[in-house]
């Protein structure tokens, strides 16, 4: 007889513990359930969102400044697809020439000045600059920063070295402040728009400084993806000067 009165006690308080650990499942599915509808909700909401409101609160939120800079141009086709790209958006750019490039597009390099996007020396024939004697290393840049000059009506006073090596004892002869790059994009080897896009936003960070060149299409198409993008990421476009003295 206890025997049996045990086995039924026993029985009875498994009842008890399985019917709390049901009730239990189901206030914690119900909780869930709510958390979700309240998430999905919010982004229902902001779908809905009327523009204005989407585009104030953008502005109150602190902009990350980033520069994007174009190497190796004028290209006499995808430099103005890149300045059609750029005007739309309403994004200004940096334009490192090659002093070789500028014979035959002069207008080209007129246009991008007038358009409100920095210019910077890339050299004349695109040349290491530290395998070079100094004084060739100074014609090299000094000849494409005259043309520019008489082009623009503007001196140069940014430097890109080709393949980033610098000679830091022609900064006192030249006058010009040499700039790298934090993001290399590596466009001229890939030429695949995907990779390049996702390159850039996978790293964009303020105050980065993006390498590309305004050689390729892939590159214009690219572009066209990552400023609006970042741009919906909350990022500033600005010339290399906004973000190295800024």
């Amino acid at each position: 007889m206890l025997r049996w009165k045990k086995q039924l006690c026993f029985l009875g308080m498994t009842a008890v513990l399985l019917c709390g650990m049901i009730l239990y499942g189901r206030r914690q599915k119900a909780e869930t359930d709510a958390e979700t509808n309240t998430v999905m909700s919010k982004e229902s909401e902001r779908e809905t969102e009327p523009e204005g409101e989407k585009e104030q609160e953008t502005e109150e939120q602190e902009a990350k400044k980033i520069a994007l800079t174009f190497d190796d141009g004028p290209h006499p086709v995808y430099t103005e697809q890149m300045l059609e790209v750029l005007e739309e958006a309403q994004v200004p750019a940096t334009f490192f020439i090659l002093g070789q490039n500028i014979e035959g597009h002069e207008e080209l390099v007129k246009e991008i000045a007038e358009k409100g996007h920095l210019i910077g020396n890339h050299t004349f024939h695109h040349v290491q600059i530290t395998g070079l004697p100094a004084e060739q290393a100074y014609e090299e840049i000094e000849e494409t920063s005259q043309l520019i000059e008489e082009l623009t009506g503007k001196s140069t006073e940014y430097v890109r070295p080709p393949f980033g090596t610098w000679n830091e004892g022609l900064e006192s002869n030249l006058d010009l402040i040499p700039v790298m790059w934090t993001i290399d994009t590596l466009d001229w080897t890939t030429q695949n728009v995907d990779s390049i896009v996702n390159h850039v936003v996978k790293n964009a960070g303020e105050n980065d400084i993006i390498l590309m060149h305004d050689s390729y299409k892939s590159t214009v198409q690219a572009t066209e993806r990552i400023i609006r993008l970042l741009k919906a990421d909350g990022f500033e476009f600005v010339t290399v000067d906004e973000v190295l003295f800024d």
